[in-house]
């Protein structure tokens, strides 16, 4: 998720960015379309270019026996860029010219000279005209260029108060960028909520239940991604919360039928302890022992309730001691097959390491491996066989746990550490709370390890146990 919004938040800024540019770009476009002019030679030039070049020319411009005549390198210049001249008199009228448009008149009144000035439009004409004035013996002579090319001359005052003549372009400038950055905005804006109005609905729909994943491209493709992730993980939670509640029900349901069991033959023979005075002393024994089985079976489960509990809340303390783990191991399959129950039974114990010391609580570690080995016997038959393989390699000590018993499903492995979780594989009813291997797995990852299991139906289960020694 945290990737999604980095990259969302990035396609988000990177669209505005790119709206942004292309106002600018179009900005600076339009500037330079106003800013630059097509010199005659086909060359860019500023747009000032036509109105430096005119006041540079009265350096061209000398006096003969008072006449005006132009230099050879401004005739040169004429020439090479096309331009028109006129030469006026303080009067307006044409002393001299060269290659000037046909629209040109030959005598100009002061109006005339100031909307040239201003318009720099001859009429009819595709030129554009700049004046500019050369004093000579305190007498002032106007001279008109005449470009052949159309050039907008813009004029401005700007004294405070007022600004004039560019005004029309600057405006149309900032309308046109204003216009450009309001209609991204506002297709943006819509862009934007319609795709959150679908995130708000398909928020919603998570929160009911009601969302069907589907797939989106662009900005907000991880977004979506994260909601269908989130959808496929709420509902296998949704699953998982049901089996476990289904399951909590069943074990209630299980415990409470486990617990008054015993109760039952505790009841019964001490009701009958108590009205009958004529027992013999070896019936006596006989329903004492009954008794005191059943009130051992009861003290199994609630022993396996109450380490649940503290395993779970971390509530015991690990009492570690460093010893022969081969050892130990050994002294633990003697000790189940001294049990009368499992005198009968075969464990196979294979290692090729005589001494390996580690650290460990041999009261919990004892009670995880006879869940796992007395477990194998009471789901398998009269000829389950168990074989435990020990091996050292890389600081790490494994314990592999198998029987070649009926086995299991997918399903059932998938199950198997979780708490009240009973197997179903037996021809009888199992006894037992059902929280031996979730005990199992508890006091493993207590040390520090891992327990995982693998099973195929008509087969045998292997756990796999590890532990590190760092």
């Amino acid at each position: 998720m945290k990737k999604s919004g980095y990259r969302t938040i990035f396609h988000v800024y990177l669209i505005f960015f790119l709206s942004l540019l292309g106002a600018v770009f179009a900005a600076v476009g339009l500037f330079y379309l106003l800013l630059t002019v097509q010199s005659p030679g086909g060359s860019t030039r500023k747009s000032d270019w036509p109105k430096t070049f005119t006041e540079n020319f009265r350096e061209q411009i000398i006096f003969n026996e008072d006449k005006p005549q132009v230099k050879q390198a401004g005739i040169d210049l004429l020439q090479e860029n096309g331009i028109g001249l006129q030469i006026l008199d303080h009067s307006g009228y044409e002393i001299c010219s060269y290659q000037k448009p046909k629209q040109a008149d030959d005598a100009y009144s002061n109006t005339e000279l100031l909307k040239l000035y201003q318009t720099g439009q001859l009429e009819n004409s595709e030129t554009t005209s700049f004046i500019g004035t050369v004093t000579y013996n305190g007498n002032d002579y106007a001279y008109i260029l005449h470009f052949p090319t159309k050039i907008s001359i813009v004029t401005m005052y700007l004294n405070g108060d007022r600004f004039a003549g560019g005004k029309t372009i600057v405006i149309l400038i900032v309308g046109i960028l204003f216009t450009v950055i309001l209609v991204s905005g506002i297709i943006y804006g819509y862009w934007t909520t319609r795709i959150m109005s679908r995130l708000t609905a398909s928020i919603r729909e998570l929160a009911t239940r009601s969302y069907l994943p589907f797939q989106v491209h662009g900005a907000f493709k991880d977004i979506y991604d994260s909601l269908n992730t989130l959808d496929t993980e709420i509902k296998a939670s949704d699953r998982l919360r049901e089996q476990a509640e289904k399951t909590r029900r069943e074990w209630i349901s299980n415990i409470t039928h486990d617990l008054k069991t015993p109760l039952s033959p505790i009841k019964g023979y001490a009701e009958i302890l108590q009205g009958h005075s004529a027992i013999t002393g070896e019936q006596c024994e006989r329903y004492a022992g009954v008794m005191l089985k059943n009130a051992a079976y009861m003290e199994t489960l609630i022993d396996d309730l109450k380490l649940t509990y503290q395993l779970e809340n971390g509530m015991i303390p690990l009492k570690r001691q460093e010893q022969n783990f081969i050892r130990f191991l050994k002294e633990l399959i003697i000790d189940i097959l001294n049990n009368p129950e499992y005198e009968h039974r075969t464990i196979h114990f294979e290692t090729t390491e005589e001494t390996v010391l580690f650290s460990f609580d041999q009261t919990l570690l004892t009670r995880a491996f006879q869940n796992l080995i007395i477990n194998a016997f009471v789901h398998g038959d009269e000829n389950t066989e168990i074989t435990l393989q020990f091996s050292a390699f890389d600081a790490i000590l494994q314990i592999v746990v198998s029987d070649n018993g009926k086995g299991m499903t997918a399903e059932e492995t998938g199950l198997l550490f979780q708490r009240y979780y009973r197997g179903t594989n037996t021809e009888h009813k199992p006894e037992g709370t059902g929280l031996g291997l979730a005990i199992t797995k508890s006091i493993v990852e207590l040390h520090r390890g891992t327990i995982s299991v693998s099973s195929i139906p008509g087969i045998g289960t292997t756990f796999q146990i590890q532990f590190s020694l760092n």
